[in-house]
């Protein structure tokens, strides 16, 4: 275990590094920190980092600059979460406010993030799976054809047509899509099969086959394996870093084109707490040079997707942890009133 004051030395030489892009030595710690001591205790103390693992050497300056298992230790114990600024808050508020629908919630956040952090922001769309049904709408398009419209609890609009094996009447229509939405309103996904099963028996016998048509291919959107939709924007950004990346940032933009790679780097949406993976922590070989902040977000409790960024590891940790969280915050906000 670390000292406090070996702690707080770590501490310092992040923020340094973090703010200069300079490794640091233990003369500028000492004289930008009130840390208490000599030079010669902030260079025992820095010895030790070092062999500890937390910080190195670039070069043979006198200056070190932190690892990834530095970068950690100041992420799980010494980084608090930077709140953002009420103005900052409210240009985020009346930045989301304005979308209109789905994919312009996912659009705006995309280019919120990436602007607020100045690194590279991944937003996922809201997954079916994870989705209850807000309505089902049934429009007459003509005597045997219907279209069906689910509409999810996040916002999100799928439309069939549906050919009828018969003619069927706008009464008949309206009492299915009353009887319909009585039963799976408000239901996972998972659940609605079961609800109505049964719902072709209470209609008339010359009904029950466009019952049946209707029912199933609501049943298909439901099952369906929709494509996994993620955003990405601010990947410009990454060219301001270049001297972060060894050798090129090449790989690190070739990763961020792969859809799987970045869902992986994101994690499962049901994890709705903050995650930030440091370097070698991401298993994809482009992207062990950088960072992955990222946070569930949802209409409830319950996150739906994710979102976040990528940027190199000499990152500004508290500042980005604290617009991800805010920013997933609003977009929950946004999916619960719509």
């Amino acid at each position: 275990m670390l000292s406090e004051r070996r702690l707080e030395v770590l501490r310092a030489i992040v923020q340094d590094y973090v703010g200069t892009e300079e490794p640091v030595g233990s003369k500028a710690l000492t004289e930008r920190h009130g840390l208490g001591v000599s030079p010669a205790t902030v260079r025992n103390d820095m010895a030790v980092l070092e062999d500890e693992g937390y910080i190195a050497q670039p070069h043979t300056s006198a200056g070190r600059i932190p690892t990834d298992k530095g970068y950690r230790l100041f992420v799980d114990k010494l980084a608090g979460v930077k709140p953002l600024s009420s103005p900052e808050r409210r240009a985020i508020q009346n930045f989301l406010d304005g979308a209109v629908d789905l994919d312009d919630v996912v659009g705006r956040t995309v280019r919120l993030l990436a602007q607020l952090t100045r690194q590279v922001a991944v937003v996922q769309y809201p997954s079916l799976t994870r989705s209850t049904v807000r309505h089902v709408e049934l429009l007459s398009l003509a005597p045997a054809r219907i279209m069906l419209v689910l509409i999810t609890d996040t916002g999100r609009v799928e439309q069939r047509m549906v050919d009828c094996p018969a003619p069927f009447g706008e009464a008949s229509m309206a009492d299915l899509r009353a009887r319909l939405n009585s039963r799976v309103v408000g239901r996972r996904f998972a659940d609605v099969p079961q609800l109505v099963q049964d719902l072709p028996d209470s209609f008339e016998t010359e009904d029950r086959g466009t019952v049946s048509t209707v029912l199933a291919t609501l049943l298909e959107t439901l099952v369906e394996e929709t494509e996994e939709r993620l955003m990405i924007g601010g990947t410009a950004n990454l060219t301001r870093f270049g001297h972060d990346f060894p050798l090129t940032i090449r790989p690190v933009l070739e990763a961020l084109e792969e859809q799987v790679v970045l869902l992986k780097l994101l994690g499962e949406a049901k994890d709705s707490g903050m995650t930030v993976r440091i370097g070698h922590e991401n298993a994809h070989e482009g992207l062990t040079s950088t960072s992955v902040v990222a946070v569930g977000y949802g209409s409830g409790d319950e996150a739906v997707a994710k979102l976040g960024v990528v940027g190199p590891t000499r990152m500004d940790y508290p500042g980005t942890m604290g617009a991800v969280r805010a920013v997933a915050r609003y977009v929950g906000q946004i999916l619960a009133e719509s």
